[in-house]
């Protein structure tokens, strides 16, 4: 018996429905902004994301899936979206056209990390990038995307975190500030040699012990050049004009090496140790990096995997059912024409189904029950001689006859309303006139 990969979680029905809504919702906001949508490689050259993810970051040096193919190359399964998008950017010449580039993606991405509730080896992402202006009130955009999009999902105990990491400018000084400082604590030598490749990351270490060591260490946010703390400022009064509420976290560290200025992430503390929800910031310096012009640029990833579980946390995800409508055929010509019918349906937009398998009477009324359905389309042999058909509401028990030829219309009647009431049972469902279906097996 094969079961899925250690770390990769499949999402069946219930639990896919809610998935896909997550993720659509997340996209939609990314939509509103007037964000393209760019389906993206699933693997990539390993270069790219060694140059443009950071090639001292743990994501680089222990998390990557790299492998050889069949021409010798070396290739990664994309571990981040943001290189990609820029690679896809310079590759395609988007950077030539109008700016800034607006683009969103949603798919999944691959990490080699040790498996537990919220962090997986596949996970999914939604994410938007803004390529090609530095401007505040775009970084303010980008956040606030975010911030709409888990607001659409209806969720509230999240918090927003920000701060600015400075650029090319301020950055250096703040470095050597901060190499002194850690040169004289009681590193062990990993975290030492760490500190020499890029100091940032040891503040980003989880271990109490070395959180205690650097609590009184510089933070770039004191020390930024005025042309960044000019941006930081415009940033938080966008966000301020935006509506969008946020806490200052001079201590944040994002595990990338190519954020600049405003960096950020979205907290839920309901979540436990993998609280992080999404985040993201200002990348001025990657697409140069990479290749291509000096252009800046700024966006995010938003965990579609923990915000489905900040949702269940919270309660706050709608009922989801399979189909709208089902139909119960008593007797086999009821059967051939509820098959027709439930094409008419379908090309007209609505879910459908029917009940299979030639059930009994009971049976194909209790699979009713469990489909969520909201109507139920029942049609006997008597019922196909009036030309009628029974379409019963299956939260209240409500049942009429409707003409035949006027299903179509009829259900979409029946699915305007959206009934609140608790669904019913399957006593009375079927029509009078197909009451004589009920004593044999179909």
């Amino acid at each position: 018996m094969f079961s899925a990969p250690k770390g990769v979680p499949d999402y069946i029905p219930p639990t896919s429905a809610a998935f896909t809504h997550v993720r659509s919702t997340l996209s939609r906001a990314a939509e509103l902004a007037g964000y393209g949508y760019v389906e993206l490689p699933v693997f990539e050259d390993t270069a790219l994301f060694a140059r443009g993810v950071g090639e001292s970051t743990d994501v680089v040096t222990k998390e990557m899936y790299t492998f050889l193919d069949r021409g010798e190359r070396s290739i990664t399964l994309r571990p981040e979206g943001t290189a990609g998008v820029m690679r896809a950017v310079i590759e395609h010449s988007l950077d030539r056209g109008q700016l800034p580039v607006k683009l969103y993606y949603a798919g999944q991405f691959f990490r080699a990390e040790a498996p537990q509730a919220g962090r997986y080896r596949q996970f999914h992402q939604v994410g938007i990038e803004a390529i090609g202006v530095d401007d505040p009130a775009l970084d303010a955009e980008v956040i606030a995307v975010g911030d709409a999009g888990f607001r659409a999902l209806g969720l509230t105990g999240y918090r927003l975190e920000l701060t600015s990491l400075g650029d090319a400018a301020c950055r250096p000084a703040y470095r050597e500030k901060l190499q002194a400082f850690l040169a004289k604590l009681p590193l062990d030598e990993p975290t030492r040699q760490r500190a020499e490749l890029n100091p940032l990351r040891v503040l980003d270490d989880k271990r109490p012990e070395v959180r205690e060591l650097v609590a009184e260490a510089p933070l770039m946010v004191d020390h930024l050049c005025d042309a960044c703390r000019e941006h930081y400022e415009r940033v938080k009064g966008y966000l301020t004009e935006l509506g969008v509420k946020f806490v200052e976290n001079p201590r944040m560290v994002r595990g990338l090496d190519y954020y600049t200025k405003t960096t950020f992430e979205f907290v839920h503390d309901g979540l436990g140790a993998q609280s992080g929800i999404g985040g993201g910031g200002r990348y001025d310096g990657l697409m140069e990096q990479l290749g291509g012009q000096s252009l800046s640029g700024v966006g995010y990833g938003l965990g579609v995997d923990r915000a489905l579980l900040a949702a269940q946390a919270e309660g706050v995800l709608p009922e989801f059912s399979r189909v709208d409508v089902i139909g119960v055929p008593l007797g086999e010509a009821a059967r051939a024409r509820l098959v027709a019918i439930a094409g008419e349906l379908r090309a007209a937009g609505i879910r459908t189904d029917l009940v299979y398998g030639g059930r009994s009477m009971k049976a194909g009324f209790k699979a009713a029950d469990k489909s969520g359905a909201r109507l139920a389309l029942v049609l006997g042999e008597r019922d196909l001689e009036a030309g009628v058909l029974g379409v019963k509401t299956l939260a209240t028990g409500e049942q009429v006859s409707v003409p035949l030829a006027d299903v179509v219309q009829a259900v979409r009647d029946g699915l305007k309303p959206v009934d609140l009431a608790v669904p019913g049972g399957t006593e009375g469902l079927a029509s009078d006139a197909g009451a004589e279906a009920a004593s044999r097996d179909l």
